[in-house]
């Protein structure tokens, strides 16, 4: 699916590292603001606010999903006639580009955005760009709010600018892990992951917890992001007789990893992450997408409080239904805005004091952050596929880490 994207810059000209590394670099670029960022408007009072995802590649479905939720919530306010921010209505002009889920090529879209002086940015998408970007969006003092990057090193950085309205992979792993060992009954694990800062993340917190709650980890292999032949590795765990395989990535290759399990007559039962647990999975595995087990920070779309609302309007907009991402887009916008019209400014210094103190109640729930930036309270859902679809196993409250 193509949708045309509100870019100022053509996405040609980002080249700077192939798509889906997702390793944070030790050194990203960055620019000090020496003086409080403005928006740039127009005549018109129109602010742009910006956006960033991967829009090209594996992972283009989930930033497609990403950009949607973002439009959609600035879509509605300027139809609404604008925000009314400190006495006088505003519209937002979406700035979106193609970060191709790389690192280098996401701390060069971030400059642009800086230099652009965007209001504020809504992403990255994975957390392996969201980490670089962020050096040099705090360097700037942008606020930057993140979707759905669950990297625990995302908010441990210490940036003031930095905020996410879903829950972490400290709190998703060690639900993980416990739910595998009570629930599934696992007592020998192996574990798989594609070496990116989310993968590699969330497999690292559900051994912890796993070993934790008194599971061995029999096996621990890696891969890459862009891998499809998992063979050798499932041969390798096969030996190892584990009860429960969990895999730390993304659905284009959680798919044929779990086809090719299935094949190798593989009896473990597979368990993933939030980059597993959505339609792309089901459709890429097919039957052999039957009883994989995943979670996703927040609560299933449809039992969201604004969901079902939400679900309808998205559908009927953009004629998809949505991918995973979306609604968190669509309230980080919001939230942001809202922000805005607390502080009467669409300056980032003036307004970045009410984000974080804010309370808003979203699609997603409510929405307040810590003095990390991280989202409060964000509950947890597991899920399993049976019958071709992903059912709700068990929803866990939130917790602080």
């Amino acid at each position: 699916m193509t949708f045309a994207r509100y870019s100022l810059i053509a996405a040609a000209i980002l080249t700077l590292g192939a798509c889906g590394k997702q390793e944070a670099p030790k050194e990203v670029a960055s620019q000090a603001a020496a003086e409080t960022v403005k928006p740039t408007t127009s005549s018109d009072d129109v602010v742009k606010i910006a956006h960033s995802a991967p829009l090209t590649g594996n992972n283009a479905h989930f930033g497609k999903d990403n950009e949607n939720g973002t439009r959609m919530a600035i879509d509605e306010i300027n139809a609404e006639g604008g925000a009314d921010i400190g006495g006088k209505k505003v519209k937002f002009e979406l700035v979106s580009e193609d970060d191709q889920a790389d690192p280098k090529t996401a701390t060069t879209v971030a400059q642009r955005f800086v230099d652009m002086k965007v209001a504020g940015i809504i992403g990255h998408m994975n957390s392996g760009t969201t980490i670089p970007a962020s050096k040099i969006y705090a360097d700037a003092g942008i606020p930057q709010i993140s979707p759905s990057a669950t990297a625990v090193a995302y908010t441990a950085q210490g940036f003031k600018s930095a905020f996410r309205v879903m829950s972490n992979d400290a709190q998703q792993g060690k639900v993980l892990g416990d739910f595998a060992v009570k629930k599934l009954a696992a007592k020998k694990v192996a574990i798989i992951d594609d070496r990116t800062a989310y993968g590699q993340g969330l497999a690292d917190e559900f051994e912890k917890a796993a070993k934790a709650a008194g599971a061995e980890v029999v096996k621990r292999e890696f891969t890459t992001n862009q891998e499809t032949d998992f063979n050798a590795i499932l041969t390798s765990i096969k030996g190892a007789k584990p009860d429960l395989v969990f895999y730390g990535g993304m659905d284009a290759q959680a798919a044929p990893l779990k086809k090719q399990a299935k094949k190798l007559g593989i009896s473990a039962k597979i368990m993933g992450g939030d980059g597993t647990q959505t339609p792309e999975f089901i459709k890429l595995a097919g039957a052999d997408s039957e009883g994989m087990v995943s979670s996703s920070p927040g609560q299933s779309k449809e039992s969201m409080p604004g969901g079902a609302e939400f679900l309808a309007k998205f559908k009927a907009k953009f004629g998809v239904e949505v991918n995973l991402y979306a609604p968190y887009n669509y309230d980080a916008t919001k939230v942001m805005i809202e922000a805005m019209k607390k502080a009467g400014s669409t300056e980032p210094a003036k307004y970045l004091p009410e984000l974080q103190k804010i309370e808003y109640k979203g699609v997603t729930g409510v929405i307040s952050f810590d003095e990390k930036g991280d989202i409060k309270n964000g509950p947890i859902t597991v899920y399993q596929v049976k019958g071709g679809k992903w059912e709700v196993i068990e929803v866990v409250a939130g917790e602080a880490k």
